[in-house]
């Protein structure tokens, strides 16, 4: 199942097709149904733009973290894992999200610094690729990270790599087109 809208509009083609069967829904108005689900994906994207909806859309926040809590596997990416987060703060307050990960966003204004680019790290002995882009942080310092980042020129850069249960989460958003999906869902 994958998270697809404004939110979370950062997805390329090529990820949903190495994914096979993809069901698509809204966080902003659907919520979701999980019974045979082998996958949650949530895609980068902006949802510090989209606050208001999100946090309106309170059942599908609430379904997200009982299945994750209930064993559900979910890979997460820059915007899709600040949804996971507890919540958002920005230049007007407070807002709730999902409450899956132990973790405060902050993208208010003086808080922004750009995060760009190509990123590899490996976990279980398996190189992943992708890249980074954006201007949110993590409020009060980075969390432990499951693994070191890296950039392309080799240099190691503070981004975390998550893991809560069977999610997998981070700014960087993952290429997908030499990942094994069946290995990668065997190791959540």
């Amino acid at each position: 199942m994958a998270c697809n809208d404004e939110s979370f509009s950062f997805v390329y083609h090529e990820t949903i097709d190495r994914m096979g069967n993809v069901t698509f829904f809204n966080p902003e108005r659907d919520v979701p149904d999980f019974s045979g689900v082998d996958l949650l994906y949530l895609p980068g994207g902006y949802p510090e733009k989209h606050l208001e909806a999100l946090v309106d859309a309170e059942q599908t926040r609430k379904a997200i973290k009982d299945y994750v809590e209930q064993g559900g596997r979910a890979i997460a990416e820059c915007g899709g894992m600040m949804y996971l987060c507890e919540k958002i703060v920005t230049d007007d307050g407070e807002w709730p999200m999902c409450g899956v990960l132990p973790y405060t966003i902050t993208a208010r204004k003086a808080d922004r610094k750009l995060s760009l680019g190509y990123r590899r790290f490996s976990l279980n002995g398996r190189e992943y690729r992708g890249h980074e882009f954006h201007y949110t942080q993590f409020l009060g310092g980075t969390p432990p990270s499951v693994t070191q980042v890296f950039n392309a020129r080799g240099e190691a850069v503070a981004t975390p790599v998550l893991r809560y249960k069977h999610v997998l989460a981070s700014y960087t958003h993952l290429y997908w087109g030499e990942l094994d999906i069946q290995q990668l869902l065997n190791e959540l």
